[in-house]
């Protein structure tokens, strides 16, 4: 592997740890943003009763539940615990909600007891585990305690501050769509759900939390650029690109999923231009007409838009949306009008994926027919769908294969999804996205692995299929 690979696979998997701290709670922030809209003095149903639950979800669960799965991703539950009661002083130290705090000690506390039963355990005299083990953990959690309390919360808060102020100032030098010219292009390279939920949404719970909604929330979420490109394929696409967006554009739109696009920004990469202009022009008409989000819509589909918009709000967030969908399909328009060599299948995009990424071709077809991936498919029993997060386009990915699985009557063969990361060691057969294969196979060395490069209709799925009845 290249050094710029390495990088590359080494970025991806920072971001995909930092997302998976929120990722699984989203359920959580979007029960706090739910309660928010309803609840509070200006919601759709003021109650001063409920009302009160969102000052101590927003302080105390949400930063807890963030800290307990960084140190369950580190060292499962003993980890997790470790890292929720340790993250108490950075929270409590804090007079603001401490979710970079969380971030932080959750996967230092939960790596620390990690090293430290490393070392011990081993050497416990025999009647004395329970009694070494708890109190370790209660120490340790009590040492952190104090330290986040006094070195670590200030600390957070500090930066937290200067973060604040940055974006702050962006806003009101009214430069805050220039955020998509680093966006985008992070976004198709599958960074976007660390972009998304690990640096915008604490950033944006913070400021909903002052001012009842924030526009961060918005600025990767917005499903405007994505479905402007998905309409300029059905309109100037050509082949199975052109026959599959109308498809991809419902899954994007209205579920969320917005790792259905990459491929197609991928098999044309000027098309990233048609991203960032309509980005751009979606939170310039979000930032006109004060539009915000209460919490981070997850996925970022129009129906969760709607049900965080505060009340009454809907036109300024609406609006975005439409522009940056108009803006996004008029110049992706052009650039496939103007396109004399863009492929007819989507499978073009692999070449132009690997040119843009300065990635040589090393993860190749692992559906050949030789005979000990024969023997290896007789005996798979269970297969994982596995993406960065392990939401949005695996769960779609899984659907996809399940029933075709059950269509070819392999009842016995298990077909779900899973983020890279939780990735057990227990699977028989992984499928991925092309460019993210590389982590998978680390993660999972003894596993068959199936690139893909289409979520929404890969060729893959059939192999696989074939494969499994011989």
């Amino acid at each position: 592997m290249s050094k710029e690979s390495g990088l590359k696979s080494g970025v991806q998997r920072m971001g995909s740890f930092l997302s998976g701290m929120v990722m699984p709670n989203i359920s959580a922030f979007i029960a706090w943003g739910l309660i928010t809209a309803l609840f509070i003095e200006t919601g759709w149903l003021p109650n001063e009763q409920l009302a009160a639950l969102v000052g101590p979800m927003l302080t105390y669960l949400l930063p807890l539940m963030v800290a307990y799965m960084g140190g369950n991703m580190i060292y499962e539950h003993r980890g997790g615990i470790v890292a929720a009661t340790s993250a108490m002083g950075v929270i409590v130290g804090a007079g603001i909600p401490m979710f970079m705090g969380a971030m932080i000690i959750g996967p230092l506390a939960a790596w620390l007891i990690k090293k430290f039963d490393k070392l011990i355990v081993p050497n416990i005299p025999q009647g004395f585990e329970m009694l070494i083990n708890n109190f370790s953990a209660g120490i340790l959690s009590l040492i952190l305690i104090i330290i986040g309390y006094f070195a670590i919360g200030p600390v957070v808060v500090g930066l937290n501050n200067a973060l604040a102020a940055g974006v702050d100032a962006i806003i009101k030098l009214g430069i805050l769509p220039l955020v998509h010219i680093f966006v985008e292009p992070a976004k198709v390279l599958f960074l976007n759900n660390a972009i998304n939920h690990g640096i915008f949404t604490p950033l944006g719970l913070e400021q909903a939390a002052e001012a009842g909604k924030s526009i961060i929330f918005m600025l990767e979420s917005n499903p405007g650029p994505g479905l402007g490109i998905l309409i300029s394929f059905m309109a100037f696409g050509k082949g199975s690109a052109k026959a599959s967006s109308s498809s991809a554009a419902i899954i994007h739109f209205l579920g969320g999923i917005h790792e259905i696009y990459f491929p197609y920004v991928l098999m044309k990469p000027t098309l990233i231009l048609a991203a960032m202009a309509g980005g751009m022009a979606g939170t310039a008409t979000f930032q006109l007409l004060n539009a915000g989000l209460v919490a981070a819509p997850s996925p970022g589909s129009i129906i969760a838009y709607m049900l965080l918009t505060p009340k009454g709000q809907y036109l300024g967030v609406l609006a975005g949306v439409l522009i940056s969908t108009v803006v996004s399909f008029l110049i992706a328009s052009v650039i496939l009008k103007r396109s004399k060599d863009l492929g007819d299948d989507l499978g073009d995009s692999v070449t132009k994926m690997e040119e843009m990424k300065g990635k040589k071709s090393s993860v190749s077809s692992t559906l050949t027919a030789d005979a000990d991936q024969v023997a290896d498919y007789k005996n798979v029993k269970k297969i994982v769908f596995a993406c960065d997060a392990g939401m949005g386009s695996s769960a779609m990915g899984a659907t996809l294969l399940r029933k075709k699985v059950k269509e070819a009557g392999l009842d016995d063969i298990e077909v779900t999804n899973s983020a890279i990361k939780n990735l057990t060691g227990n699977e028989d057969l992984i499928v991925t996205h092309k460019d993210l294969t590389t982590n998978a196979k680390a993660k999972v060395p003894n596993a068959i692995h199936v690139s893909v490069d289409n979520f929404l209709g890969s060729p893959r799925y059939d192999e696989i299929v074939e494969e499994l009845k011989k």
